[in-house]
This record gives structure tokens, sequence and C-alpha cells, in this order.
């Protein structure tokens, strides 16, 4: 259980601050042009994070099997569309010509 404690922390710490500053539109001018659709990546990350608390709060307060394993799955869902969200983004800017 300590290692569930753990994983949200540094997602919490890591991924979450990140992700809103990016969904807000914030980056630094020098990774803007790598960032091509700030906001779009920063909805990726924030997806992505979502995993470490649909999957740690259910077992940390000793929720039924059935719960922890269907919010995992929907955790994993929203893992994917997070990663399709980001890919997609980087398609349609590939296209555009952007690098």
């Amino acid at each position: 259980m300590i290692w569930q404690w753990i994983g949200l922390a540094a997602f919490s710490l890591t991924l979450l601050p990140i992700g809103l500053t990016m969904a807000a539109g914030r980056v630094p001018a020098r990774l803007r042009a790598r960032l091509a659709p700030v906001r779009v990546h920063g909805w990726a990350v924030l997806a992505v994070y979502a995993v470490a608390p649909l999957n740690a709060i259910p077992r940390l307060t000793g929720a039924s099997p059935e719960l922890s394993l269907a919010l995992t799955a929907a955790a994993g869902i929203v893992a994917v569309a997070g990663c399709l969200m980001l890919g997609l983004a980087r398609l349609a800017t590939a296209e555009n010509g952007a690098p």
C-alpha cells in the first residue's frame, strides 16, 4: 500500500502541475515550437495523470475488488484516450507543415 501512496504523490507533484499549466496555454517560449498545440498536450498529460488517482484511491480506501477493477479499467480507457488525443494532435500538426 505504501507504493500506491508514493506513486500518487509522485504523479501529483509532477504530472498534475505540468498538465494544468499546459492546459491553460502557458509554456516556456523555447518549448512552444515543439509543443505546437499546447492546450491539447496539456489535456493529454492530464488524461495520463488521471490513471494514478483512478487506480490508487479506491485501493487506498479499501473499496471492493469489483469497484477497484472497474476504476482501473476506466483509468486505462482514459489513458488510451489521452495518448490518442496527443497522437492525433501531432499528426494534424505534421500535416500542416510544422515540425
